[in-house]
């Protein structure tokens, strides 16, 4: 906890840029040394990113990213609404981009995706035995959902093919830390 201290920054100041889905606020903080400087973050609800694996397959969605000018493959996955836990948000998500249910559900991790301008906390679900959902996305949610055998998924991370952090870290782990078992 010592160590903490030395290193720990104190908010002097904080003022909302912007307040939507997400924030954005401007802090000023007194650093360390005693000097005082600005920090810029992202205010996030947090959100939850599903693992939707069946037999030797996984389920991923396809989606235009507008701040990279691109489609990705990725793990359906999702914000927080108000009030949602992070397991209630993980079912939502999976039926509305997916139109699967699962039985079973394991918490795998939560991570800081961004921790250096991001508040958003990550919490990622392993979900198995489906059953059909009904799909319902949003109005401006235009997904593709396909179902990969998870060799190819591991070929494609390995290829640069597959670049979204959070696919990443939780396939990785998947296959260090469950499928080996």
């Amino acid at each position: 906890m010592s160590n903490y201290s030395k290193l720990k920054e104190t908010k002097l100041s904080g003022q909302k840029i912007y307040e939507g889905v997400v924030g954005f606020n401007k802090d000023i903080v007194r650093l360390p040394n005693g000097k005082t400087s600005s920090r810029v973050y992202l205010a996030h609800r947090g959100a939850s990113a599903i693992v939707p694996i069946e037999g030797n397959n996984i389920y991923l969605v396809k989606q235009y990213r507008y701040p990279i000018g691109r489609t990705t493959w990725e793990l359906p996955a999702g914000k927080f609404e108000p009030g949602q836990t992070p397991l209630g948000c993980a079912k939502a998500e999976l039926e509305q981009e997916t139109g699967l249910r699962a039985k079973h559900w394991k918490k795998l991790i939560a991570f800081y995706p961004s921790s250096a301008f991001s508040t958003e906390l990550l919490h990622i679900y392993l979900a198995t035995d489906f059953t059909k959902g009904k799909r319902h996305l949003d109005a401006d949610e235009f997904v593709t959902v396909k179902k990969f055998p998870l060799k190819t998924v591991y070929e494609k991370i390995r290829k640069g093919k597959i670049r979204d952090a959070k696919t990443l870290i939780a396939l990785l782990l998947y296959r260090s830390f469950i499928e080996k078992k």
